[in-house]
């Protein structure tokens, strides 16, 4: 009981329901998102290959028609590119700590 409770909150979490699965209109809007992270990314000229490998698997598996794991791997693409982001933002300002004084 709690095992289902709990996995029923990650789902949750995560944008999906236990009982309703993704379409291409969840696809379609997962991919806008990991496509714009990836955009600001670039703009920063910090863009992670793995960003664009799973943008990659993402088109691939809904042209595949399989949109659970289209959505699944968008909202990881997305993940990697605001981590990218972070990263060259924190570090625009963190290389001075490292600094020799």
């Amino acid at each position: 009981m709690r095992t289902s409770i709990l996995l029923s909150l990650v789902l949750l979490s995560a944008g999906a329901t236990p009982l309703q699965a993704a379409t291409e209109a969840d696809f379609s809007a997962a991919y806008a998102a990991a496509e714009a992270a990836n955009k600001e990314a670039g703009a920063l000229r910090n863009q992670w290959t793995t960003t664009a490998a799973t943008l990659a698997a993402a088109k691939k598996a809904a042209a595949e028609g399989n949109f659970d794991s289209a959505v699944a791997a968008s909202k990881e693409a997305e993940a990697l590119a605001k981590a990218s982001i972070f990263q060259a933002t924190s570090e625009k300002t963190l290389w001075k700590e490292l600094e020799i004084h």
